[in-house]
This record gives C-alpha cells, sequence and structure tokens, in this order.
C-alpha cells in the first residue's frame, strides 16, 4: 500500500470503503476498495466471489480490477477510477441527463450485465450508486 498516496475518502458501503488515491510512480488515478472483513490468509482471500469474477471479467463496461493487495489480515482491492455513479448524476446534476445520455448509459449497464451472466455471474447489488460512469 506504501506504493499508493490517498487522495480522499469517496463512499462507505456494506463491505468496504473508497477511498481515491494516486500510485506514486505512474501518477495513475485509482480507487481503492479497503474491505471490512478480516482475511488471515492469502488463499482466503483469492477464494471470495467478488476477486473471482473481477479477476476473470475483462471488459470496458466492467470496472477494472487493477491489483489485489493483501497486507496485515486487510484486503485492498485497487480498481480503475471512475469519476461518478449514476446516483450522483441522477440527484446532484442541475439538468436531467439528455435521452441519447440515458441510452447509451443503459446499453452500457446492460452490456456489462450481459458479460457477467454469459460468464456465470450474477450482480446481486445492482443499484444507482453501483453503476459507475466515467467523463
Amino acid at each position: 500500500m506504501d506504493k499508493y498516496e490517498t487522495i480522499k475518502a469517496v463512499g462507505d458501503g456494506s463491505f468496504g470503503s473508497v477511498t481515491k488515491a494516486r500510485n506514486k510512480s505512474t501518477n495513475e488515478i485509482v480507487a481503492i476498495k479497503r474491505m471490512k472483513a478480516q482475511f488471515a490468509s492469502w488463499d482466503e482471500a483469492m477464494k471470495l466471489r467478488e476477486v473471482k469474477s473481477l479477476r476473470k471479467l475483462n471488459h470496458h463496461n466492467i470496472v477494472k480490477l487493477k491489483e489485489v493487495i493483501h497486507q496485515k489480515d486487510s484486503l485492498y482491492f485497487v480498481f480503475e477510477f471512475m469519476d461518478n455513479n449514476l446516483y450522483e448524476i441522477i440527484s446532484k446534476n442541475v439538468s436531467p441527463p439528455t435521452e441519447s445520455e440515458i441510452k447509451l448509459m443503459t446499453m452500457d449497464s446492460l452490456h456489462g450485465i450481459a458479460i457477467c451472466h454469459k460468464n456465470g455471474y450474477f450482480h446481486r447489488d445492482l443499484k444507482p450508486e453501483n453503476l459507475l460512469i466515467n467523463n
């Protein structure tokens, strides 16, 4: 975790908290999810459904898992950083998305879900906060 510099807290969910961070050597901005559960071993962490699915699924409509870090019984997922989520777009924008933007977000979401299903995975927590959007 030493190679990342925390920028700010992004959110807190049922299973973990997310921070925006910067890779010190590449300056790449990433999102780091720290799992709330503790994991005694690397093997235990690798058995998680989230790890298995995200390592297998490689598609532009699914957030990219860049790295998994196990350190002192804590587990961290390093993801590509996404600017917003659908909830923020709906609730914080003065003007609603246009019809074409809504169609694009819907198609992108459905493509991502289709890839999950095609690979035998089912997303069990679809909600606006979990539909990530990049500017």
